[in-house]
């Protein structure tokens, strides 16, 4: 099949990584694939980009923010027409963005059918943590990408929920949860040589890795080493850059752990499988109602008992005693008690870290499995009618 992957990605970050891996994965499978956004430089830093979006957020009134977003929709809109009139695609496939209507206005148009990729409900997001200076417009916005999508595909059954809610028919829905790719993620990379290069030998290694936000709450497993009696070989491993790194490390100072936690700050990519190897335990403290964490399946992957929260999206892919440890109690003494737990038994993190992996095979969770769903369905759509 022929495809344009279109996209208002600027930066080198985790929305980057997706788009690189389904880019891939479509190729992979033997599609022609052409990408359709902005130009994201070679030389732009892994973490970075997209600087003058985000200094429009942060500096100028959210209205006008959101003028500049819609304008560029505009732009988008024009380009995109002449790709899909030149290119003649057999779909268009896009990443959601809200302000952005460009892709299912254009495919309307021409009569060219549009996947839509849904990470999160951008409109309540926003909403919640920045607000939104042109909120009808915005939920406009945001049902119509949805409402008008050929085939919408959300990153979780609790994301898909909402979708449809807004009157998307479930034929139109497939689930697809973020993937990996099991070259690169796998338990089989040496777990002791990974903590020598860490300088961690011999450490039961508890591990967080991403941007580091306040509702991640990694504060609550800091707090769990100055409250709790974690045996003396437990060791924090915090690898991520972002806002909320600064009040971590002062909280680390304040609570007198300095020695039992180890800041690596942002990691590549493509280092990102080493640096998990390194870890006896996953963390993923806290997340959003209706999120597909890509550490998580980065974690299944590499073989890795998962500590997480009791939430519905987290528990269409873990389950309790058997790939992983559900929290029912996300306080840092419920935190605590399941640390302790999983520290002094090894063999009870081995057993949840070898059904961890099978996850992976047995729920389809890679890029090309998901790249494959998507031109199967479009596939047998196109055929009925």
């Amino acid at each position: 099949m022929r495809i344009i992957f279109h996209h208002r990605i600027r930066s080198r970050d985790g929305q980057y990584v997706h788009l690189r891996e389904m880019l891939e994965a479509f190729s992979a499978i033997g599609n022609e694939v052409t990408l359709v956004g902005p130009r994201i430089k070679d030389d732009t830093a892994f973490g970075h980009g997209g600087s003058a979006i985000s200094w429009v957020r942060s500096h100028l009134p959210k209205w006008f923010g959101e003028i500049v977003e819609l304008c560029y929709g505009v732009w988008a809109a024009v380009r995109l027409l002449m790709f899909v009139k030149s290119y003649r695609p057999d779909f268009v496939y896009e990443r959601f963005n809200l302000f952005a209507p460009a892709g299912v206005l254009v495919c309307r148009l021409l009569r060219v059918p549009i996947v839509m990729e849904i990470n999160a409900p951008l409109y309540e997001e926003r909403l919640a943590n920045g607000g939104l200076a042109l909120k009808k417009l915005a939920r406009w916005s945001q049902s119509l990408s949805w409402r008008w999508a050929t085939l919408c595909c959300p990153v979780s059954q609790v994301l898909a929920n909402s979708v449809m809610a807004t009157g998307v028919p479930a034929e139109r829905v497939l689930v697809r949860h973020n993937g990996i790719d099991p070259e690169r993620y796998h338990p089989g990379i040496d777990r002791e040589s990974a903590k020598n290069a860490l300088g961690l030998s011999g450490k039961c290694v508890l591990g967080f890795i991403g941007f580091l936000r306040e509702w991640h709450r990694v504060d609550r497993v800091i707090e769990v080493f100055a409250t709790t009696d974690l045996p003396p070989e437990a060791h924090l491993l915090i690898a991520g850059d972002g806002p909320a790194l600064p009040d971590l490390r002062n909280l680390c100072r304040e609570l007198q752990v300095e020695d039992r936690v180890t800041f690596l700050g942002l990691v590549h990519w493509r280092d990102v499988p080493e640096v998990l190897a390194a870890f006896d335990i996953a963390l993923q403290p806290a997340v959003t109602a209706y999120a597909s964490p890509l550490k998580l399946i980065e974690y299944l992957a590499c073989g890795l008992p998962v500590v997480a929260p009791a939430q519905e999206n987290i528990q269409e892919l873990i389950e309790h005693g058997r790939n992983g440890w559900v929290l029912e109690d996300s306080s840092v003494n419920g935190l605590g008690l399941a640390l302790r737990r999983l520290c002094s038994d090894s063999e009870l993190r081995a057993r949840l870290g070898n059904a961890a992996a099978l996850t992976i095979q047995e729920r389809e969770l890679t890029w090309t499995a998901n790249a494959r769903a998507v031109v199967a369905k479009i596939s047998a759509d196109a055929g009925a009618q």
